[in-house]
């Protein structure tokens, strides 16, 4: 699913949500521009998914006519086929990453992050031989799927073969944390750029 795709849908949900929604939190929830969103709004109804009227005060109401119901239920199954697929290469990928590192002898496994990502690599090492020392982050949570959050200057005391980064927006920063802990660059398992 595109871009434009995902914008018409949180549009056309919000739009259905809240009729007298204004354009102003629309572009606030779309992070783009409030000329944008205007836009956006005259082309959904330049075709026909939604009608724009005039209520008392100068205020605005969209409603969503049939064809907007039609289009959203069209771009909600496309964004659930998308996201499956999604989910799906990600645990390949996952698969594949914690597969080659047990073929080098990783074993004992600690999950740098606490997001959807470390969830689908807490799953997936499971299909492994592999175990879980344990889930580090930045402080950002206590708990994470029953599991004490540390924070990374744990690994001086803990025993582990790698550490998988299971985040993709902070890679980087990761890699430099990991680097300050005395973490070498081959005990780091990440899934890579092209994600």
């Amino acid at each position: 699913m595109n871009l434009q795709g995902q914008r018409d849908l949180l549009l056309l949900t919000e739009l259905e949500r809240d009729g007298t929604i204004t354009q102003r939190s629309l572009a606030m929830k779309l992070g783009v521009a409030l000329g944008l969103t205007n836009l956006y709004l005259k082309r959904l109804a330049k075709k026909g998914y939604i009608k724009i009227a005039t209520i008392p005060s100068h205020r605005v109401r969209y409603l969503l006519t049939s064809q907007g119901f039609a289009e959203k239920s069209r771009l909600t199954y496309l964004y659930m086929q998308y996201s499956l697929m999604h989910y799906r290469e990600m645990r390949a990928r996952l698969r594949d990453t914690l597969s080659y590192a047990e073929g080098n002898g990783v074993r004992r496994v600690v999950i740098y992050g606490t997001g959807e990502l470390a969830e689908m690599a807490y799953l997936s090492l499971y299909e492994t031989n592999m175990v879980l020392v344990g889930f580090i982050d930045d402080g950002r949570q206590d708990a994470f799927l029953s599991y004490q959050v540390r924070q990374p200057d744990v690994l001086v005391d803990w025993e582990f073969d790698a550490v998988l980064l299971a985040e993709l927006e902070r890679v980087a920063e990761q890699r430099q944390r990991l680097e300050r802990q005395d973490v070498p660059d081959g005990k780091i398992l990440a899934l890579g750029p092209s994600i």
